[in-house]
């Protein structure tokens, strides 16, 4: 018990030295994530729909 109620504060210490971004910063970071998980989505949609395309085409040969 003793070395959990140790874990906490230390946790807790060590939270007060983490350096958390301005709320301009999260905002810019978060759009930047969501820009990339956009483009991200888009290419793989298109890369799924061309293999999907070339799949279809070759099935429909046999």
């Amino acid at each position: 018990m003793k070395t959990l109620v140790k874990f906490v504060n230390d946790a807790l210490e060590e939270l007060r030295h983490v350096r958390w971004p301005t709320r301009q910063q999260a905002v810019r970071f978060s759009a930047v994530v969501l820009a990339f998980t956009a483009v991200s989505a888009a290419l793989f949609g298109a890369l799924d729909f061309v293999l999907t395309q070339i799949l279809n085409y070759f099935i429909s040969l046999v």
